[in-house]
């Protein structure tokens, strides 16, 4: 096998991760759950109990929303979604294809608030509809994945939206009975080729978009388009130094390109048009204008894979945008040891709702603190703005003296820490780059 081979073999993970990742997602969803959200089968919800604590041990977990989760299995025919009205309180359902495209969103930016029912149908389905469905969902793959994230005020609110999670329901219309889990790849194949493999066997099962195919076709020599049995269980020598290390360097140029690009001191993170990858299928609630895809279907498939490893099933950017930041406006990275402002001269333009968050510097886990507050935003009871309608969020180990500084206080570990802004439905000028998240201050006299 030449470098040819090698550098395909690069290319092939590039391409191919998002399928493997989002479906060993998938699967886990499946047999081991989300967290608190634990598993379920098929067409059916897992829902949390209520937004992330420190407990849930859960990466990332939001604390003024709560999650659902549902794994869709289309390939015995349509399923049907009924949502019920949240009463003009934010909430989104957002759908992602077996290659991580999100190519539908229900909620209150995409449909409004109010009761329907939607039928998600396979692709190539012509059956027919009922008449009592609001609309219809045309996945792109027969398994899909469905997130909800519904927003929650805090201890008080939770009846209201555990009645909602009861009321979001799926119903199997299928004439056959759909599949309890995915194909499995050859248990014979050895470790070090199972990406290639499970690559293989899901490539066959889901296949990519039509305008994909021809760059897919270029991964015949690597064994990727065989059917039956798998080429790898007994792949000689030459192949297998080539995928093993075809996967290292493809895995590296996502690495690369998924680094933070360097910018001012304490520079707030976030990428907005990370999902802009999906080219093909722009369903209900989607924006399919030039400015919301990658112009470069190849170069797409690098942004598609550092995606996947960084932020599956992160939503478009006219949906939320995440900003992060884990160093102050000097560039140091921040620590309970002392003490920071967050100086909002303006509230965050937003047409929901906005909140920060912080976690530990090394599994991005909340972190138990006495107040048990674990964001700051604009649903906080008892936030103290200044007459010029500013806000200061105060963030540090101990809380503040200052009664008025305490009630803005956003308990911090007391190591090292990150902090996430979460804008749902952003404005124009977060998308734009107009709004500037100011950087976090180290100050020593609050």
């Amino acid at each position: 096998m030449g470098q040819g081979t090698f550098l395909l073999a690069a290319d092939a993970y590039v391409y191919g991760s998002p399928l493997v990742r989002d479906l060993c997602a998938v699967q886990a969803g499946l047999q081991e759950g989300f967290g608190v959200p634990g598993p379920a089968p098929f067409n059916d919800f897992a829902h949390a109990e209520g937004p992330a604590t420190p407990e849930a041990h859960v990466p990332w977990g939001t604390s003024d929303l709560v999650d659902a989760f549902a794994q869709l299995d289309l390939s015995g025919g349509p399923v049907r979604l009924h949502v019920p009205d949240t009463g003009g309180s934010y909430y989104v359902l957002q759908f992602v294809d077996a290659w991580s495209n999100s190519f539908a969103y229900l909620g209150s930016r995409a449909t409004g608030t109010g009761e329907g029912d939607w039928l998600i149908v396979p692709p190539g389905w012509s059956g027919t509809v009922p008449d009592v469905v609001t609309g219809v969902i045309d996945a792109p793959t027969s398994v899909v994945s469905l997130i909800g994230r519904i927003a929650c005020d805090g201890p008080q609110d939770l009846p209201r939206v555990r009645a909602l999670q009861q009321e979001l329901t799926l119903t199997h219309l299928g004439a056959s009975a759909h599949r309890t889990g995915l194909p499995a790849p050859d248990s014979g194949v050895p470790e070090e080729l199972r990406f290639f493999e499970q690559l293989r066997v899901w490539m066959a099962d889901f296949p990519p978009a039509a305008a994909d195919r021809a760059y897919q076709d270029r991964f015949q020599p690597l064994g990727l388009l065989e059917e039956g049995p798998s080429p790898y269980v007994s792949a000689g020598s030459g192949l297998v130094r080539a995928l093993t290390e075809g996967r290292a360097l493809g895995r590296a140029r996502v690495e690369e390109a998924g680094r933070p690009r360097k910018g001012e001191p304490g520079a707030w993170e976030a990428r907005p048009h990370l999902a802009d990858h999906n080219l093909d299928h722009h369903g209900v609630g989607t924006i399919g204008s030039p400015e919301w895809q990658i112009a470069d279907r190849e170069a797409s498939y690098l942004v598609r894979a550092v995606a996947a490893r960084q932020a599956l099933w992160m939503p478009h950017g006219y949906e939320a945008v995440y900003a992060r930041t884990a160093h102050d406006s000097r560039g140091r990275p921040l620590d309970g040891a002392h003490r920071y402002v967050l100086r909002l001269a303006q509230p965050p333009p937003v047409r929901a709702l906005w909140s920060v968050t912080v976690y530990d510097a090394l599994g991005h886990h909340l972190v138990p603190n006495p107040a048990d507050r674990y964001a700051v935003g604009d649903r906080t009871p008892g936030l103290v703005y200044e007459a010029d309608g500013s806000l200061t969020v105060h963030l540090s180990a101990e809380p503040p003296a200052d009664p008025a500084r305490a009630a803005n206080w956003l308990p911090a570990p007391t190591g090292g820490f990150g902090a996430v802004m979460r804008l749902y439905r952003p404005g124009q000028a977060v998308l734009d780059g107009t709004y500037v998240i100011p950087a976090v201050e180290r100050v020593e006299d609050v």
